[in-house]
């Protein structure tokens, strides 16, 4: 063989060689050193099931149950995995068509990316879980997971609680990416504001799947699995009986109610009008359920107690009271001659509900017998005391007052959205009447109206300082937390930090005030609150009551505390168009004291819970609003799917679609829409010919 001939035989040979160990080397690297195919052999073969731990469960005051948990299976979908399925058969399973299958794997994919789980179904039902366990080998990139929910076994509170739904891409944000897509979280109510104490930690289980999609085991033993832990339990104050009787009296009704332990600041029961089951707000129907309650006109969703805002009315007059005799511009025996209206602005008003002399003798009196004149006077007593100057320095003094009585601010209960009422500034009034106004301008402020607005805690809280005669606990639902640590102890703090606001006021102040309206309930406004055995203090309000500027039906308000000796209980209720005070709110205030002092009811109160909660009280604006949310709503989707067979109703002149009204409506004049005219997106275009302007564009509250 030629010497070149060697040569190139070596070479070759060197080529060889160095192929051969290189695959040799690679091979070495990819079972020994490397994990890339690994990881992707295991990704095949290994499933990482998220578990989602319990919420912590929420007690009333004797540790009963106000909601608890159960185990309920979302449909995820990871879009990367979803290959070569029967898109037909499994839209047949899953009761949907082939154009949702594609929106929700679209969203999916949008949300969360294509390889990361995404719920496609929530809460399936127990009929749909079955259906696809028995054919999940069927479809890859689909499986279940398993899904704490709430229920509640006394159908209560739901204004309270709050709900819990799929946390949002703000939310996740807002968490620095804590939470993932997929996870719950509050969204209201207590489960909103001791989130991070109800949530628990989630764990993961590495599951194998086999040829089939089928899991089929714990990779590895369980041993890279990592425990779920149970969020911790909450103890509240409430008191599901009473609880329970609030709601029921607010049936078919607008307003709210607050019951306070004026000891604590604990809150005993709160209900807002009108009342919804919060099991309607979870498992499979919640979106169906809240979009309904979307469209009511009544607003079940609001909560009245901390979002409703109305005049007090006459509830106001025992704080008017204690002002004028802190401040030294009446005594106790001071008097008002009243023939039955105001005189002392000309004009004779306000006017008084009595006429006949001596009705207004002193102070015990005039509140017993809750005279109008007599704290119109007292009101302009106060902001014109000489010793400050002005009205207007006055008047601050008066706006200082009513800021320790807790109106026109938040107080700071545990829920979110409280609203803080309104108490009007000097600077305010000062724009509206161009610096010129005086105690005149706005004298109905002695008798709880003008542009005075509370909310029904704010007025619970009210009575409290009075029972307390000078100080308060913040109003607050939680009592204890489970487990309690540092920075639970620190959050709680503000709630069980006593307030001393007006102790400075005589204790001769306060027992003129009580005795005053102890006396409206055993010979003045207020005697269908009477209690044989209880001394109760109470003051009746039958507050003006304006809807779009015209005059409606007054609103039905009633402030209590009892026994008067040791106060156990502070009672404020709000009924919307209830007109006077004793009627509806004194009613139900008697109701809810006797079921909390003595754990039962008289036969009066047992006949007065069964012929209140059957009352329907809806303020005769509702109707219209209903009709008129009802046929935009009907607009918006006849245009959307050009389909208008609901909306046809509305554009022939149809009676109103009537909820939560017993009264027959007159139909509205109707016409129908231009052909060159869209309805969109929820633009107003009405189908009713009335002037646009006159139109009610919200339900007030």
């Amino acid at each position: 063989m030629s010497v070149f001939n060697q040569s190139r035989s070596y070479i070759i040979r060197a080529i060889f060689l160095a192929v051969f160990l290189v695959i040799l080397g690679q091979l070495v690297n990819l079972q020994i050193f490397s994990r890339k195919y690994h990881e992707l052999a295991r990704d095949n073969a290994v499933f990482a099931k998220i578990v989602y731990p319990e919420r912590g469960i929420i007690f009333d005051r004797n540790g009963k149950p106000i909601l608890n948990n159960t185990i309920m299976f979302d449909l995820m979908v990871t879009p990367a995995e979803v290959k070569n399925i029967d898109t037909v058969a499994f839209c047949k399973l899953m009761n949907i068509d082939t154009t949702e299958f594609r929106e929700r794997i679209i969203e999916a994919i949008i949300k969360n990316s294509r390889v990361r789980p995404s719920i496609f179904i929530s809460l399936l039902t127990p009929q749909m879980q079955a259906r696809f366990e028995e054919n999940n080998w069927r479809f890859s990139g689909f499986n279940l997971q398993a899904r704490p929910v709430r229920t509640y076994p006394s159908n209560v509170g739901a204004q309270v609680l709050g709900y819990i739904g799929e946390v949002s891409p703000t939310e996740i944000e807002r968490s620095s990416k804590y939470y993932r897509m997929g996870d719950y979280i509050g969204k209201n109510g207590l489960e909103r504001t001791y989130e991070s104490v109800l949530m628990g930690q989630r764990g993961v289980e590495y599951m194998i799947k086999d040829n089939k999609n089928r899991l089929v085991g714990h990779y590895e033993n369980g041993e890279f699995d990592t425990t779920a832990t149970a969020g911790r339990g909450l103890k509240t104050f409430i008191d599901v009986e009473l609880q329970q009787l609030a709601e029921k009296l607010f049936t078919d009704k607008l307003g709210g109610v607050v019951a306070i332990d004026p000891k604590t600041g604990g809150i005993l029961a709160m209900a807002s009008g009108p009342t919804f089951n919060p099991n309607d707000l979870t498992g499979p129907d919640f979106r169906k359920n809240y979009g309904e309650l979307q469209m009511l006109a009544t607003r079940p969703l609001l909560n009245r107690a901390i979002k409703g805002e109305y005049p007090p009315g006459s509830t106001f007059k025992p704080i008017g009271g204690l002002i004028a005799l802190d401040q030294g511009v009446i005594t106790p025996s001071y008097g008002y001659a009243c023939g039955g209206r105001y005189y002392g602005c000309g004009g004779g008003k306000p006017a008084c509900t009595h006429s006949n002399a001596g009705h207004a003798a002193n102070l015990r009196l005039a509140t017993a017998n809750s005279c109008n004149s007599y704290f119109t006077d007292i009101y302009r007593k106060v902001v014109d005391n000489p010793k400050y100057g002005s009205v207007k320095k006055g008047y601050a003094v008066w706006e200082e007052y009513m800021h320790n009585f807790g109106f026109g601010v938040r107080l700071g209960v545990d829920l979110p959205s409280e609203d803080n009422g309104n108490v009007t500034t000097v600077a305010r009034y000062d724009k509206i009447y161009k610096n010129s106004w005086n105690s005149c301008t706005n004298l109905t402020l002695g008798i709880g109206q003008d542009q005075m607005l509370a909310t029904p805690l704010q007025l619970a809280n009210s009575v409290c300082i009075i029972a307390n005669k000078g100080y308060y606990y913040t109003p607050h639902f939680v009592d204890s937390i489970e487990n309690e640590t540092i920075a639970d102890t620190a959050f709680l703090s503000r709630y069980r930090k006593k307030h001393s606001v007006l102790t400075h006021i005589s204790d001769t102040a306060y027992n003129a005030i009580i005795r005053g309206m102890e006396d409206v309930v055993l010979i003045g406004t207020a005697r269908t609150a009477q209690i044989p055995g209880i001394n109760v203090c109470a003051k009746t309000g039958t507050a003006q009551n304006f809807h779009r500027g015209k005059e409606q039906k007054e609103h039905s308000v009633f402030v209590c505390f009892a026994p008067k000796e040791n106060p156990k209980i502070a009672i404020a209720i709000v009924v919307q168009n209830g007109g006077y005070g004793a009627t509806w709110a004194g009613r139900m205030s008697r109701i809810l004291m006797e079921q909390y002092l003595l754990d039962s009811l008289t036969d009066k109160s047992k006949a007065d819970l069964e012929s209140i909660s059957k009352t329907k009280i809806i303020p005769a604006f509702i109707p219209r609003e209903q009709y008129i949310m009802d046929s935009t709503s009907a607009a918006f989707y006849a245009n959307l799917r050009k389909d208008s067979t609901n909306y046809w109703k509305y554009l022939r002149g149809d009676k109103p679609v009537k909820k939560d009204s017993s009264k027959v409506v007159t139909p509205l004049k109707t016409t129908k829409i231009p052909a060159n005219k869209k309805v969109n997106e929820r633009k107003e275009y009405w189908a009713i010919t009335d002037n646009k302007k006159n139109i009610p564009k919200a339900a007030n509250i």
